[in-house]
């Protein structure tokens, strides 16, 4: 899991909020473009385009917004920017099975559940060479565990795309110099020229790491 640093809202999303009046309150149920695009927009800047929970690369096709605490029974954070990220899965192909966002649906426990938007979130997790995501041994174990479990977050597919992602840093580590390492570990923690972040670059940092 890879820590998000929230930015502020969109200007227009807060405009539109700002509408409220006697006759017509903002919600849900209205809130669409261009306000909602600009959300969708900006949500994918500050994640550099990768998946708010498993790192997969996305885009706004294939992504949707996804309230951390749900919109119900938390009635009153859904219009609530800083409880905004974007997930995968968007829509499942064929027989897919649900992860992420869409697995989670309207679970939350604030005890129980690991937030990408906590500056430690990463601490939580480690990644072994074929793919899977585990809990480290730490206070926050079975936050960790029970986060893994209700997002799917060790599903078959996840594990093999964080394994081939993994590959080519398997094929080095061993050749690379330290200076070499700590130059990839950098550059894997930052995005590229066009606000990207590599996919899986949360599982690829701590193989560098450790």
């Amino acid at each position: 899991m890879k820590y998000i640093k929230k930015s502020e809202e969109p200007e227009s999303f807060t405009v539109w909020k700002n509408l409220a009046n006697e006759d017509w309150q903002p919600s849900w149920d209205n809130f669409s473009k261009p306000q909602k695009t600009d959300v969708h927009d900006s949500l994918l800047q500050e994640q550099g385009f990768i998946c708010c929970y498993c790192g997969r690369r996305i885009t706004k096709d294939i992504s949707h917004i996804e309230h951390l605490k749900p919109r119900y029974p938390y009635t009153e954070l859904v219009l609530e920017y800083t409880n905004m990220l974007a997930s995968c899965q968007r829509e499942r192909e064929r027989k897919e099975p649900l992860h992420c966002g869409s697995k989670k649906d309207h679970w939350y426990n604030e005890d129980l559940m690991v937030s990408p938007i906590n500056a430690n979130c990463e601490e939580f997790f480690k990644y072994t060479d074929d793919g899977q995501i585990l809990a480290t041994d730490n206070s926050k174990k079975l936050a960790a565990e029970t986060t893994i479990d209700k997002l799917g977050l060790n599903i078959d597919k996840l594990k093999d795309l964080r394994a081939k992602a993994l590959e080519p840093i398997l094929e080095i580590i061993n050749t690379i110099t330290e200076g070499e390492r700590q130059d990839l570990i950098i550059g894997f923690s930052e995005t590229d020229y066009k606000g990207y972040y590599e996919e899986f670059c949360d599982a690829i940092i701590y193989l560098l790491k450790n």
